[in-house]
């Protein structure tokens, strides 16, 4: 009888080897890999399987009539914006985010809001019982809804469940982790088990048209755990964001084959569930000090919607010979890039200061429009003046000292309009190609510009250097 072989595969990043390591040479995660044997499933030899011969597949021209993908909307503005209008027929979506985020509790929403709209909805939990997803339900008002449940992990049992019905429009597994087939033999939540599992339904749902949901546990820095080939897979990745400190909760898509990628869906976790944020610029802006330096308000985007937060700057002697570098919703690279565009072309030196930045409301910024805002505040803390309240920032700012206009400038300023706001601080070339008579803009050429409009009236020289 021929000896079954044996691979190993590393949990974490999904590499194979053909003996066992305590450490992986792809990932360098430690005590990550364990022994699977080849089998007929996914991963297995081909020598072990036998299949049948292909058959022909008709080849088409590129052109055509296009067709608008049939999509299932849900009424809930917030996640039919992130999903580019609702959830197209037949597609895999892969949700993500920390645990206790309030996953369970958007889909449990979500889909009591598409059975009050007559579509018929399958809820199945992995990973916790059904009197549990009751409880839940019931504290959200939604207990009488006809969404289906079922707790169950096989594959096989869930596929046999599926097809023996109506078939369903939408279909929830939370969590792909605790799913397990017999077409893989390794334990599940493993790779193998995770990489199968998500294989099987991503095609009932091409094969049946139904749109399916798959929950994804998170890693300690956020990434979706498992395989990444399972991000590949699916027609679409979506982030379920937020801070334990603060109860806003952002949705945002990180892969739409169906619609766009970067756009956002604000909520705010309430007794009584997830709520929409229908003005999230004035929820980020709220409750702020409007005579204390160090913040400046940043006219953002986010996908295809202006965005306005508050980022403050705190800017103190250090008494320590490194200085601390604390950045909170922004990236430290891109504050140590402007401390140094600072220091060398306007003579504002902050080698001796500790620098803290915290974009206000939980909020993470990853655009370069954001460095004007950022300079604003810190040369505002260290001064000690307080920018103008009713005055909006974006610019990039280049390792020159020039200040680099943005793509969606009209866009930023009508959404700081219709905010109250009465200026806008832009690069000077925004001014040649918007032309607005609800916003007075200043437009400056380089950060010196800045730096000196802002030290009028403070005691502080740019070219000279503050410690002194």
């Amino acid at each position: 009888m021929a000896r079954s072989k044996s691979t190993f595969v590393c949990q974490t990043c999904g590499a194979v080897t053909n003996r066992w390591a305590g450490r992986c040479e792809a990932c360098g995660e430690w005590n990550s890999i364990m022994e699977e044997k080849e089998g007929a499933g996914i991963g297995g030899s081909p020598k072990t399987v036998r299949g049948k011969s292909g058959r022909i597949v008709e080849l088409v021209s590129l052109s055509g009539q296009e067709q608008p993908a049939p999509r299932i909307t849900t009424n809930v503005a917030e996640l039919d914006r992130v999903t580019g209008g609702g959830f197209v027929k037949g597609s895999v979506l892969l949700l993500g985010g920390d645990p206790g985020i309030g996953k369970s509790t958007l889909l449990i929403q979500a889909s009591a809001a598409l059975t009050k709209r007559g579509h018929r909805v399958v809820y199945i939990s992995g990973e916790e019982a059904i009197d549990q997803v009751r409880l839940r339900a019931a504290r959200l008002g939604l207990a009488k809804e006809t969404v289906e449940l079922a707790a169950e992990t096989s594959v096989e049992d869930i596929l046999a469940t599926l097809t023996a019905g109506p078939p369903p429009e939408m279909v929830i597994i939370d969590s792909i982790q605790t799913l397990w087939t017999d077409s893989a033999d390794s334990a599940p939540g493993t790779v193998t088990q995770v990489r199968a599992s998500a294989q099987a339904m991503i095609r009932y749902a091409k094969q049946t048209g139904a749109a399916v949901i798959l929950v994804g546990h998170v890693t300690k820095d956020g990434q979706i755990a498992g395989p990444r080939v399972v991000e590949h897979m699916v027609d679409g990745v979506l982030q379920f964001e937020g801070d334990s400190g603060h109860q806003f909760r952002i949705l945002r898509a990180i892969k739409n084959r169906f619609g766009p990628t970067d756009e956002i869906g604000v909520f705010e976790m309430t007794g009584g569930g997830l709520s929409q944020v229908a003005n999230p610029s004035a929820m980020f802006l709220g409750e702020r000090n409007l005579s204390a330096p160090g913040a400046a308000v940043f006219a953002g985007m986010e996908g295809s919607r202006p965005l306005l937060v508050e980022i403050q700057a705190l800017v103190a002697q250090s008494p320590l010979g490194t200085p601390r570098r604390a950045v909170v919703g922004w990236d430290t690279s891109r504050l140590s890039m402007i401390l140094a565009v600072l220091d060398a072309h306007c003579g504002v030196r902050l080698s001796g200061h500790d620098v803290y930045l915290n974009v206000a409301g939980g909020m993470k910024i990853s655009e370069p429009a954001a460095d004007l805002a950022v300079a604003a505040a810190l040369v505002s803390s260290l001064a000690g003046v307080a920018l103008p309240s009713e005055a909006v920032y974006f610019g990039e700012i280049s390792l020159s000292g020039a200040i680099r206009p943005v793509s969606h400038a009209p866009t930023r300023i009508k959404e700081s309009a219709k905010l109250g706001f009465s200026s806008a601080v832009v690069p000077e070339g925004v001014l040649k190609s918007v032309k607005t008579p609800e916003l007075e803009l200043s437009g400056l050429e380089g950060l010196t510009d800045l730096v000196a409009r802002i030290a009028v009236g403070s005691n502080l020289n740019p070219t000279d250097n503050p410690e002194d």
